[in-house]
């Protein structure tokens, strides 16, 4: 995978948000020499693109109300953020924080060290958004299964089954329809509180 994260690099979308000095240009001319492809944005935007991989983010904490706003933007797929700092001070180590910055780029800019920053924050990112998937995935399967729990008491108590007939029925009930286990459990679990309703507007 570390092999395949270098070789992304090249051609990486990365958007610079730092002030057009001789520190924003000189990021820009490493990062082009690396093979990505950079755009440059100031002042701050008010929301992340979401046509680019890393953002780089000059971290002052004169616009923290700008850095702020930018971090609250809705967006489904934020990027990889690197914080650009000039100072160690404690009010910009609290506002890298925030930002959840993967890395941390000092200035002045040099060549060395950026290679590896921009690996290992694009690295950390790609394992983030996999145990998100995966914490997604456990999470619809822990719902299916509450709902398959909940679908059998159900037919329980409605029907006088036993647990594993009650399984059984909904797992013939499935079939039969051609759909997942977990969504026939929903349906009997709808009907179930449909009749509730009903029964309580009598």
């Amino acid at each position: 995978m570390a092999i395949q994260i270098l070789r992304d690099l090249r051609g990486l979308r990365v958007q610079i948000i730092h002030p057009p000095d001789a520190e924003g240009v000189s990021l820009i001319e490493h990062l082009r020499r690396i093979g990505c492809t950079v755009e440059a944005q100031w002042p701050i935007p008010e929301a992340f693109s979401d046509a680019v991989d890393v953002v780089l983010l000059s971290i002052d904490h004169d616009c923290r109300d700008q850095i702020v706003k930018l971090l609250r933007s809705q967006t489904d797929r934020r990027p990889v953020l690197i914080a650009v700092v000039g100072y160690e001070n404690p009010s910009t180590l609290q506002l890298v924080l925030e930002c959840g910055a993967l890395a941390v780029v000092e200035r002045p800019i040099r060549p060395f060290g950026l290679l590896t920053n921009l690996t290992i924050a694009r690295s950390l990112w790609l394992e983030r958004q996999s145990a998100t998937r995966r914490i997604r995935k456990l999470e619809q399967k822990l719902s299916g299964i509450q709902k398959i729990q909940k679908a059998k008491s159900i037919l329980m108590e409605k029907q006088g089954l036993s647990e594993e007939d009650a399984y059984q029925t909904l797992r013939r009930q499935a079939m039969g329809k051609r759909v997942p286990m977990e969504e026939m459990a929903l349906a009997v679990i709808n009907a179930n509180e449909l009749l509730h309703s009903r029964l309580k507007g009598d």
